[in-house]
């Protein structure tokens, strides 16, 4: 994962949520709050959800050319050309692995403050644990807390952010739900322990299934800007839930610091024109836009 600029130093962090959940204090003003009919919404689309699965199993085996793999081909590039995103099986993560992954996040959110505390990020640094940065009155605040890692390159990790406890953290990167956006990444790769992920798509919001070995991939705008459009960013969202907590673990896969990136040739024709301008360091884009809830992708079409 490629390094992103931090926030301008005169950018506040808003109030970890969990001192807020302490307090007792509401989620009000800049935090982002829903209507009822969208909690009726979350239970509605949970089962039978349209959110597409592709077996990659028929990719890793290397067998491209029995009839299941170009079927499972056919339905990996529709997914990600109608949804932008689907649930990923057959990887051979072993569902142990995944539960000891889930469990290690939940544990280091469960410690007291002051342990985690330890490990948190001022309003200069990306990495760290803490919320929202706030850089203007107004800007609508994300209902978690974070705690995010730089893993690639190895040069780019701050080992200071590292918990020490719980002793079984593993190094994974933990997030927690988030207001309406679309990814700035070339992809990400989603564990969730708990429904509450929404994927929107013409104009309504589907929950993503509670599937516990399946993992949930997203194309990111870097992914829509490189393939001319054809793959979408999908916009998604987390509902919070006052029954219960919920942990996801998100890997993000991006592009390197300074790589110029732009539709690949070889999907540009006369039919199909070239929809996205060349576009440098898209992340630093992404994050001024995304600190406002607003989309960026349109900031490089044509």
């Amino acid at each position: 994962m490629a390094g992103v600029s931090a926030p301008p130093a005169e950018v506040l962090l808003a109030k970890r949520v969990q001192e807020l959940v302490i307090t007792g204090e509401d989620p009000s003003g800049p935090y982002v709050c829903r209507n009822d009919d969208e909690e009726e919404e979350l239970d509605a689309t949970t089962e039978n959800s349209p959110i597409p699965v592709v077996n990659i199993g028929h990719f890793l085996s290397g067998k491209w050319s029995d009839d299941e793999s170009v079927q499972e081909l056919k339905n990996l590039h529709s997914a990600l050309s109608t949804w932008g995103c689907f649930q990923a099986i057959g990887h051979g993560i072993p569902s142990c692995f995944l539960d000891e992954v889930r469990g290690v996040g939940r544990e280091f959110f469960e410690q007291p403050m002051e342990e985690k505390n330890k490990y948190a990020k001022t309003v200069t640094e990306f990495q760290g644990y803490g919320a929202d940065p706030v850089p203007e009155e107004g800007q609508s605040l994300d209902w978690s807390d974070r705690l995010f890692l730089e893993l690639v390159p190895e040069d780019q990790r701050n080992y200071r952010f590292w918990p020490q406890n719980p002793s079984s953290f593993k190094r994974p990167d933990l997030v927690l739900g988030l207001k309406p956006h679309a990814d700035g990444s070339g992809y990400t790769v989603i564990l969730q322990d708990e429904p509450g992920l929404q994927v929107l798509n013409h104009g309504k919001w589907y929950t993503v299934p509670k599937s516990p070995e399946a993992l949930l991939v997203l194309m990111g705008d870097q992914m829509e800007i490189m393939s001319n459009g054809v793959f979408r960013s999908p916009v998604h969202r987390v509902l919070s839930n006052g029954e219960r907590d919920r942990i996801s673990i998100a890997v993000f896969y991006t592009p390197e610091v300074g790589k110029e990136i732009g539709p690949e040739e070889g999907l540009i024709s006369a039919e199909a024109p070239r929809v996205f301008k060349m576009v440098k360091d898209y992340a630093d884009i992404h994050w001024g836009y995304y600190q406002r809830g607003m989309r960026s992708v349109h900031t490089v079409k044509i």
